[in-house]
């Protein structure tokens, strides 16, 4: 039931939120020394899965938006807050991914500052047809495009931020924060050549994907793959009746074949495209979010792969 029918959404939350900081009390800050493990939060499941795998056993990690869950829609619980507010450090994607990030930081009492992981990189920017659009849930990327991390050597450019990071909280482990970042970077090193390999055998006029919403833009870049989407570069934005029929023509213009649902995303706007073409979705791409530990995809190098796998599969009729 809806107590404030007539509050805005966004002062909703960060009331909901205040109460929340005020029952959990006082915030474990950055700045602490922190005992192991090391608390740490992501704000989604793919930072989370990178921490992890950097961290090691002397961090705790916790994502803020866990497997199957959409980003783009994401809005603040009060758990969230207590989350915020015991961790010694807290990884985002910036970029504008999180645009709900600063409001929960202060309302859960944090004093640091959360460590961007695409801190360096140079950002694409976004798909055109989202510029101006008004997003309401708090997630604004501007003109960038957010998903840096669909690109393998961007994600080792957000290791090192990760290692660079727990570093600074916790001095003690630097060592083994460098050496699991130096492992893990060896592994995204042969995830980038295999990929490239896979792409290799396929011409590239016939490297053409369709998806739900844009956010393979840095894959696209990597690898020399062309994606249409009729929505932006959020799950949030609206596509537009005329975007959607410019993308049908073209996909019965060039053949595209490669038609794909998101595990984010809500399907019916792909199966809306499918019926109009007469493709038949096939099958299901990861953008923001890894699966659960059962399922195909519980990690970033598994989703990066898996994607490969299923686009290439798809093009070649496999």
């Amino acid at each position: 039931m809806n107590l404030h029918p007539r509050l805005p959404r966004r002062h909703l939350i960060t009331a909901v939120l205040g109460l929340s900081a005020a029952l959990f009390g006082p915030a474990v800050h950055a700045q602490a020394t922190p005992a192991a493990p090391v608390q740490a939060v992501a704000s989604f499941s793919v930072l989370a899965d990178m921490v992890r795998q950097v961290g090691g056993e002397r961090v705790a990690v916790q994502a803020l938006i866990g497997p199957g869950a959409d980003a783009h829609v994401f809005q603040p619980a009060p758990s969230h807050a207590r989350m915020v507010g015991q961790a010694h450090i807290v990884f985002a994607n910036g970029l504008g991914f999180e645009g709900w990030l600063q409001r929960l930081l202060e309302t859960a009492g944090y004093k640091g500052k959360p460590v961007l992981l695409s801190q360096g990189i140079e950002p694409l920017r976004a798909a055109r047809r989202e510029r101006g659009h008004d997003h309401d849930h708090g997630h604004a990327h501007g003109d960038a495009d957010p998903h840096a991390w669909q690109s393998v050597p961007n994600a080792i450019a957000y290791v090192a931020n990760i290692a660079k990071g727990l570093c600074a909280v916790d001095a003690a482990g630097c060592p083994v924060y460098r050496q699991n970042a130096a492992t893990y970077t060896a592994e995204l090193r042969a995830l980038d050549a295999e990929i490239r390999a896979a792409w290799a055998g396929v011409p590239a006029a016939q490297r053409k994907i369709i998806t739900s919403h844009a956010a393979y833009g840095y894959y696209a870049q990597a690898y020399g793959v062309q994606f249409l989407a009729a929505q932006g570069v959020s799950t949030d934005s609206e596509p537009s009746a005329r975007g959607v029929a410019q993308l049908v023509r073209q996909i019965r213009k060039e053949n595209i074949q490669a038609l794909f649902v998101e595990n984010i995303a809500n399907p019916r706007l792909v199966e809306q495209i499918g019926r109009e073409t007469g493709i038949r979705p096939a099958g299901q791409l990861l953008s923001d979010s890894l699966t659960p530990p059962n399922g195909r995809a519980p990690s970033y190098v598994a989703m990066m792969r898996a994607n490969t796998q299923a686009m290439i599969g798809a093009i070649q009729g496999r």
